[in-house]
């Protein structure tokens, strides 16, 4: 291992990729503990106490811990991830982005523009209600009134617009998915203050550190499992037909489609972690009424009833974001274009309900693995007595964020070394680097 880090290092390219993408989210670090002005500091800290088990708390999750010291990136990249979720559902609707999504490189670019427009119109409406906020609910703002309100919201758009342009330099300069990057700084910013708390817990004798190295040997057996559920594939065959076109000889090869078990990725987290805290949120809106004590009772992290409607959520947002993702109709269509066809099945309608139907059993596995990573957390905090800190990085969205954007930056790294002719991290020795490129 300590050898195949030296040779990324001894690669000038790779070493000047990893160096520029270090660079910029060390500047997105830094960027997340600036404050907009005009807003007290210490209040919003201790009004933000109350929120942790609510929308809020997981909005701050993942722009860092930017959210609750009301920093320039306090609405984080998630504008950007919103206005790319509208456009991808758009595309599966509208015949016109249906249109783009064709057009190759050229209707690329143009959705890309659409993109950073919808990004600075969410910007703009989400920064407004975080000023409306801050002055009327939790009332942090040493002088409310407009001048702070066009402050705030210049402030916090610039933010987000100066994220996505840094994501967008990574992807395209550095190493990784720049956005996803983005996102995982973000989450793994408050694992060393965590790791510090459980250590000083131990030192002062609170914990036992047996309980500890049980807790780690959880941990690996998760990361593991989540690893298994995201690389997860059922793989079906396709032969395509050779054709002769003046003297050259196309297909003729067998390749295979990969369904993935996990095709949604962690999005149907996202979308029911989100449902799910709008009850409490809601509740905390009217604290007199039993019904409302009820509602935040029965939504909490330690109730079952909470776990059984978001493992419910989960499912049913698998093969919901699914259907949007991967199209079979789409695919048998570009097989058959392309001479191309599943063996023992007919080209055409048979195949599309052939691949839907795989999809579909492969997908009920794959949903309840991911409910079972999303509650995790949960059963562990009652079972264990952890807290939501630690017990959040042994499931649920930011393990499975965290693993996903890993090993995607993993395989870019092994691509590199390949390429030239180096040993990669997912190898086995089977090719030997030169010693000078």
């Amino acid at each position: 291992m300590i050898d195949k880090v030296r040779t990324i290092f001894n690669i000038p390219e790779l070493r000047s990729k990893i160096i520029y993408t270090l660079s910029i989210l060390i500047v997105v670090r830094v960027g997340a503990h600036i404050p907009i002005p005009g807003v007290d500091a210490n209040a919003l800290a201790g009004a933000f106490e109350r929120l942790q088990d609510t929308l809020f708390g997981l909005f701050n999750m993942f722009v860092g811990g930017a959210f609750e010291k009301a920093s320039l990136f306090s609405l984080g990249i998630m504008p950007y991830i919103s206005a790319s979720i509208i456009i991808q559902l758009m595309g599966s609707v509208l015949p016109y982005f249906q249109r783009l999504q064709k057009e190759g490189e050229a209707g690329r670019k143009k959705i890309t523009q659409i993109t950073r427009y919808g990004t600075v119109l969410i910007a703009t409406m989400q920064s407004y209600g975080v000023t409306v906020f801050l002055e009327k609910e939790l009332q942090v703002v040493v002088n409310p009134g407009p001048l702070f309100v066009f402050t705030a919201i210049i402030s916090m758009v610039t933010g987000t617009i100066l994220l996505m342009w840094m994501g967008e330099r990574i992807t395209e300069r550095g190493i990784g998915n720049g956005i996803s990057l983005i996102i995982m700084v973000g989450i793994i910013s408050s694992l060393p203050f965590v790791i510090g708390n459980e250590i000083r817990a131990v030192i002062a004798g609170e914990k036992l550190f047996i309980s500890e190295l049980v807790l780690m040997g959880i941990m690996f057996l998760v990361i593991c499992f989540v690893v298994l559920l995201t690389q997860g594939t059922r793989k079906i065959p396709v032969q395509y037909a050779k054709r002769v076109v003046g003297r050259k000889v196309y297909g003729g090869q067998n390749t295979h489609i990969p369904l993935r078990v996990n095709t949604a990725g962690v999005m149907p987290i996202i979308f029911a972690q989100s449902i799910m805290f709008i009850p409490s949120t809601v509740s905390t809106f009217f604290v007199d009424s039993d019904f409302s004590t009820s509602i935040m009772r029965w939504f909490s992290f330690e109730h079952p009833v909470y776990w059984i409607f978001f493992g419910l959520m989960i499912i049913f947002f698998t093969y919901f974001y699914t259907a949007i993702a991967f199209d079979p109709i789409q695919v048998s269509s570009q097989m058959k274009q392309q001479g191309g066809f599943i063996p023992g099945v007919r080209p055409g309608k048979k195949t599309s309900e052939f691949i839907d139907n795989i999809l579909s059993k492969v997908t009920l596995p794959g949903s309840v693995a991911l409910a079972m990573v999303a509650i995790f957390p949960y059963i562990l905090m009652q079972t264990m007595d952890v807290e939501y800190d630690l017990a959040s990085f042994f499931g649920g969205t930011s393990l499975l964020i965290i693993v996903g954007v890993a090993l995607d930056t993993l395989q870019q790294l092994e691509s590199h070394l390949m390429m030239r002719h180096y040993d990669g991290f997912l190898t086995k020795g089977k090719i030997r680097g030169r010693r000078r490129m």
